[in-house]
């Protein structure tokens, strides 16, 4: 996380930070990282965990207002009905997500500029990151994921994702051993259609067929090659004329070869 923070020069001396706590492994391993870290950096910087209750029947709000009390954390709780909104306008058999995500970033949105928080941290991982990628590429017919630093809000508040680099399955086993208290998602998390939990199970079983996967595709987003991408407002904006063979780093498709014994890519 730290290193993730440090290339992308997420966090400077005094800023506020809104921490975006959902009640699951992923925002909980990220307060509790930035803390840490927090107290030791050599910049100065504050945290506000908030979390959203969105109105979803049977929350268990408790559990996490409990856990915050216990570790004394800088924290708030607001109700926003946004569930009663997402089941009125999303048919049956529908996915919630893109609704239910867009209403609750207006509301951490509007809470920063209450709180005095320049910035707002979101809990997406490398997981997260990948399965956007492959969203975009298979669904949108673009070539982008998420970023780790964001210009929100017309350019007023700031997001960063210090996650972008942890891996979910470390994140799961981190949260393991610290006995975060868990909050289910009873909307979202209850959908099993979902094209990004589908994603999500194609890449999972990639990388359990030719370990190592997800770290490649990790290492091919730090390492793009535009002039060997076919976007031709890029090749303009960059004075790129022709590719290159001789661009370092660049293997042709007919120099690709399979190791022996290992599984088909």
């Amino acid at each position: 996380m730290s290193r993730a923070i440090s290339d992308y020069g997420m966090i400077d001396d005094g800023d506020r930070i809104l921490v975006a706590v959902s009640g699951g492994k992923d925002s909980y391993t990220m307060l509790h990282l930035l803390r840490s870290l927090a107290r030791r950096a050599p910049v100065s910087f504050a945290l506000k965990a908030v979390n959203v209750d969105q109105g979803h029947p049977g929350y268990p709000r408790e559990r996490l207002t409990t856990y915050m009390d216990r570790e004394n954390h800088d924290f708030l709780m607001v109700f926003e009905d946004t569930y009663s909104i997402v089941k009125e306008k999303i048919p049956e058999g529908k996915t919630y997500c893109s609704l239910c995500s867009r209403l609750r970033r207006g509301i951490l949105y509007r809470l920063a500029s209450e709180l005095g928080c320049n910035k707002i941290a979101l809990g997406h991982h490398r997981d997260d990151v990948l399965q956007t990628l492959l969203l975009n590429l298979l669904f949108a017919g673009q070539l982008a994921t998420m970023p780790p630093r964001l210009l929100a809000d017309e350019g007023r508040r700031t997001v960063i994702r210090p996650l972008v680099y942890c891996a979910e399955e470390d994140i799961a086993a981190f949260s393991d051993v610290m006995a975060f208290p868990i909050l289910p998602c009873d909307l979202c998390g209850s959908q099993d259609n979902l094209q990004r939990k589908i994603v999500g199970e194609m890449i999972t079983e990639w990388e359990r067929r030719r370990p190592g996967t997800k770290a490649s595709m990790l290492a091919a987003l730090q390492n793009v090659r535009p002039s060997h991408l076919l976007d031709a407002r890029l090749w303009k904006a960059l004075g790129i004329d022709a590719a290159s063979e001789e661009m370092r780093g660049v293997i042709p498709a007919f120099q690709l070869v399979h190791e022996p014994g290992s599984p088909e890519p």
